[in-house]
């Protein structure tokens, strides 16, 4: 399987992804993985009608995921994997699939989170799993559009006060 990038991002499909990453990444196909948004019709109709023209879309839970991932069903297709948030791909890299870099988007301010940039808020379950996931050697970059700086997460990370 060709994994051409893997971006965390809680809006999923919106204009940046459908658009300018999918565009510049030359993507055939969109996997969202997600294991609450498999189980919600509408959430699914949106991403459906959300996704480009002439680009497939997967909705898949980790571990259907993973199994295709790992079984090589999209062997010829250049896939853009997009989740909501870094648990996720920690499930996913614990069910053996291979990333090699995970771009973090957007992640909403809430009440539980902590600021770190304009779009970048994290829980302390979301550090802890990027820290989990640094520790396996995956790279994570941060940047919003292609056009943007890439920005080490390490260096993200280090404003993040425990």
């Amino acid at each position: 399987m060709s994994i051409v990038a893997v971006r965390i991002d809680e809006r999923l499909i919106h204009g940046q992804v459908a658009n300018l990453w999918t565009t510049s990444l030359q993507a055939s196909r969109i996997m969202v993985i997600d294991n609450d948004i498999i189980k919600n019709d509408i959430q699914k109709t949106a991403l459906k009608l959300a996704k480009p023209s002439g680009v497939n879309l997967s909705i898949l839970g980790t571990e259907k995921a993973s199994a295709n991932i790992n079984a090589g069903k999209y062997d010829k297709q250049r896939v853009f994997i997009v989740v909501k948030k870094p648990e996720t791909l920690e499930k996913v890299l614990d069910n053996g699939v291979k990333i090699d870099t995970i771009n973090v988007g957007n992640m909403s301010q809430k009440d539980t989170t902590q600021h770190l940039t304009q779009s970048i808020n994290l829980t302390k379950e979301d550090y802890d799993s990027f820290q989990n996931i640094l520790a396996k050697g995956v790279k994570i970059t941060a940047q919003m559009v292609p056009s943007d700086n890439i920005k080490k997460f390490e260096d993200v990370l280090k404003d993040y006060k425990l």
